[in-house]
């Protein structure tokens, strides 16, 4: 008989991009020592950040002296691939599994499934972009959509993902564009890349993370069990300096 496989769910958290960075790569390590079972997770940025992708070099001077609302903005190295990504009024999703099968889009449409199914039940339709000739210019992630975006009816991107494998094991992460600011989008990547989303009013997040865990356990055929990080986890984690894990890869 079939036995739903049991992931974890560890509760909306918030923090700064590094910790949010070191958090992910812990959960691919001890996903694959055979540690940890696959696990899904949502957090937010704070303060908020841009986040590079793990070979972006280039990027302009100026992000590293960004302020929103009196706080400066964080620049971390994510380990995952893609290009610059505004983590301010967004929601960020990660997935930790095994086991699936197929090419890099084929796997990344298999995690998107969640996402396309959660959002269709709030009454939000999404597809996936289709790559643009400016992207190879573009070093704002969600100024172009590609064939791994998830995009709404008029085309504006929701939400923008990032993968890395090791072995059999996948770490896919995304940000989902809820309410970012239009000035400071305009300071990182300038006015013509900020577009206005058409979402449900008075969506709450909590509203949200709902019906994506609903939609993930159809999706990934499993069973949630919902567990903070323990001490002993937090001091695993943070045990690493903080500011070589914006650097490192696994």
């Amino acid at each position: 008989m079939h036995t739903n496989q049991v992931w974890r769910l560890i509760p909306l958290l918030e923090a700064d991009g590094n910790v949010q960075m070191a958090i992910d790569r812990w959960l691919l390590e001890q996903h694959y020592s055979g540690k940890h079972p696959p696990t899904l997770r949502f957090y937010t940025w704070s303060p908020p950040a841009i986040s590079l992708g793990y070979h972006q070099r280039q990027y302009p001077e100026h992000w590293q002296h960004l302020t929103w609302q009196g706080q400066k903005l964080d620049l971390v190295r994510r380990p995952t691939g893609g290009r610059a990504v505004l983590h301010q009024g967004d929601l960020t999703y990660a997935v930790v599994t095994s086991g699936l099968t197929g090419s890099r889009l084929q796997v990344y449409e298999k995690i998107c499934e969640f996402l396309i199914q959660g959002w269709r039940s709030l009454g939000v339709e999404l597809h996936y972009g289709t790559e643009g000739r400016g992207y190879i210019h573009n070093p704002n992630c969600f100024g172009t959509a590609t064939s791994a975006d998830l995009v709404l009816p008029d085309s504006t991107k929701l939400i923008g993902s990032a993968q890395l494998r090791r072995g059999g094991v996948i770490l896919q992460h995304g940000s989902i564009r809820l309410k970012p600011d239009a000035e400071l989008f305009d300071q990182v990547f300038g006015a013509e890349s900020f577009t206005t989303l058409q979402l449900p009013q008075n969506l709450s997040v909590e509203n949200m993370i709902a019906a994506l865990v609903a939609a993930a356990s159809n999706c990934f055929d499993m069973q949630i069990e919902l567990k903070p990080l323990s001490p002993s986890e937090w001091e695993e984690i943070l045990a690493k300096p903080i500011s070589e894990a914006g650097s490192q890869v696994i």
